[in-house]
């Protein structure tokens, strides 16, 4: 059984507009067939032939202009899917025309044009959420349960793994999406992993125990030459986050090393890991600490913790994830509709921007940088609280 995102009280359906028919759209719409109580009242593409080729493919409606797409549905929620150069331009021009908006990662490019959009959002009463959403997904919420009723004890130390193998030399040319998109390699290279993906446990841990106070981290091009026009961003980065409230957390990116996505969460009583931040359904384990003779170790048969079924709708896997990539646009709907804040906040948009750019930017000689962002911990799912 799964959980649907039904039609609103007043038999209206949420209406959300998606700017960008990229590769990563393709991931939204396949999502969005899991939440029938919303309606795509529009799409936008400055490639008029991909934007056909698109809307095709899913028969959503297709709009002439990106002004049009804005006047398509006044207020409604814009998905900034757009490449990662044009998220500022776009979603600044979003909340000036009054919708609210959730952008694909990274909120900007730079800390400050990310304040920015922040200071237009909250002058303007809008929302201003950040992908990626799998800190709503049940594997991070399991953690999170986990973590709130003490089963490994204390967390004393995290570590968590984003590397994804050798990319350059990947048959990443072969890399289409479901309605046609070719991986975008150059962007991909030139953005970085650490924008791109250090956000999937940057928002578990900030969701669990909210802002960074500090990000001590280098990062650097360790495979040089990439195809594609530079300059390219760094392609591996370790940092060690000191949170306010949390333990402190070890994190690598890369696209250098191989392939591993684990995440360790060390306690007093033993340690829990899950192994696939890219799957929503992720085993989530506990490992009980103990002394076998003179030996200290973990049980060699850790224990699947679960949450009360159901949870939240799941999508299949697709390429090298199992994510519902419309938990985040849906939490925020559920917000607006509910007239609360979202779980998604704007704080939370921003202060993952700064410590992601911290990470990436880091180089060789940064050393410790102060976090001059914040945001509150996540108030967790209510199938998980």
């Amino acid at each position: 059984m799964v959980v649907v995102h039904e039609v609103t009280t007043n038999g209206q359906k949420d209406r959300v507009l998606l700017l960008g028919c990229g590769f990563v759209a393709d991931l939204y719409a396949r999502s969005l067939q899991t939440f029938p109580g919303i309606e795509v009242a529009g799409v936008y593409d400055i490639d008029s032939a991909r934007l056909t080729q698109f809307c095709t493919h899913w028969g959503y409606p297709a709009c002439e202009s990106f002004e049009a797409l804005l006047a398509a549905a006044p207020g409604a929620l814009v998905l900034n899917l757009t490449n990662p150069h044009a998220h500022f331009t776009t979603s600044q021009a979003c909340l000036k025309a009054g919708h609210p908006v959730y952008s694909e990662k990274p909120l900007a490019t730079t800390l400050e044009d990310a304040k920015t959009l922040h200071a237009l959002a909250t002058e303007r009463g809008l929302t201003l959420a950040s992908a990626p959403c799998s800190a709503l997904g049940e594997a991070a919420q399991t953690l999170g349960h986990a973590l709130r009723h003490g089963i490994a004890g204390t967390p004393r130390a995290i570590y968590a793994e984003l590397d994804d193998g050798f990319v350059p030399q990947a048959a990443y040319h072969k890399w289409v999406s479901e309605s046609g998109a070719p991986w975008p390699y150059q962007d991909e290279f030139r953005v970085g992993c650490t924008l791109e993906h250090a956000g999937y446990y940057l928002t578990w841990l900030m969701a669990w125990f909210g802002p960074v106070r500090t990000v001590v981290a280098a990062s650097a091009e360790t495979i040089p030459n990439k195809e594609g026009t530079g300059p390219f961003a760094p392609d591996l980065s370790v940092a060690v986050l000191y949170f306010e409230n949390g333990p402190v957390t070890r994190l690598t990116c890369s696209i250098t090393a191989p392939h591993n996505h684990t995440i360790r969460i060390v306690g007093d009583k033993g340690v829990l890991s899950c192994d696939a931040a890219w799957d929503n359904g992720a085993k989530v384990r506990f490992a009980r600490r103990l002394n076998l003779r003179r030996r200290l170790m973990e049980h060699p048969f850790p224990k699947r913790l679960r949450l009360a079924q159901p949870t939240h709708p799941k999508v299949k896997r697709w390429g090298a994830a199992a994510m519902n990539f419309m938990l985040g646009p849906a939490e925020v709907l559920d917000a607006l509709r509910e007239n609360r804040p979202p779980r998604m906040s704007n704080d939370m948009a921003l202060h993952l921007t700064e410590v992601t750019l911290a990470i990436q930017n880091a180089g060789e000689t940064t050393g410790a940088q102060r976090m001059t962002t914040t945001c509150e911990p996540m108030e967790p799912m209510p199938w998980a609280s």
